[in-house]
């Protein structure tokens, strides 16, 4: 039987646990700049995960993809696919993002989890909408999302360089 003394030492460490400071993968200490527009419905549609930093959520996760559509109420739709290495779905998140910057639609929040809600910046994205760049303030999450499974040598250096002159330490990066 679960006392009330164990119980408040076992919400106290949960507490503490939720409050560790994110990893350092982001140096800089000015402010992320995100881009100064983004045309949501070009959004919209099928992203491929190109890179990202780890994270608990997704482990073992390879050819990753998200799909972006709008839901009845105007917000938008995040389902998210996790293929083993032979390609086999292993796992799919759905979820909901939201506009919180209306001027530059480059900030989002996205909750997968009820009313737990994430910070999503869109901080580069090329003009043909083939590439994008998403972060959060704090630096704990960053990925690297194309249009396509794969992309040239060239453009992974080149977005690289973007990221690192944004304080990004990207040899944290996986590219599953």
């Amino acid at each position: 039987m679960l006392t009330l003394p164990r119980a408040l030492a076992l919400a106290a460490i949960a507490l503490l646990a939720a409050c560790k400071p994110p990893p350092v993968n982001r140096t800089s200490t000015a402010p992320l700049p995100t881009v100064a527009q983004v045309e949501v419905e070009r959004y919209l549609g099928r992203w491929h995960e190109i890179a990202r930093l780890p994270n608990s959520f997704e482990e073992n996760c390879f050819n990753v993809t998200a799909d972006y559509s709008r839901n009845e109420d105007g917000s938008i739709r995040v389902l998210n696919t996790c293929r083993d290495k032979e390609g086999n779905v292993t796992e799919t998140a759905d979820g909901e993002a939201r506009i919180v910057d209306a001027a530059t639609n480059a900030k989002l929040e996205v909750s997968f989890f009820g009313p737990f809600w994430g910070d999503y910046w869109i901080i580069g994205l090329a003009d043909d909408y083939s590439w994008a760049l998403v972060g959060e303030p704090s630096g704990r999450y960053l990925w690297v999302l194309a249009r396509t499974p794969e992309i040239s040598p060239e453009l992974t250096a080149d977005l690289l360089g973007r990221l690192t002159s944004l304080g990004y330490d990207t040899s944290k990066l996986e590219f599953p």
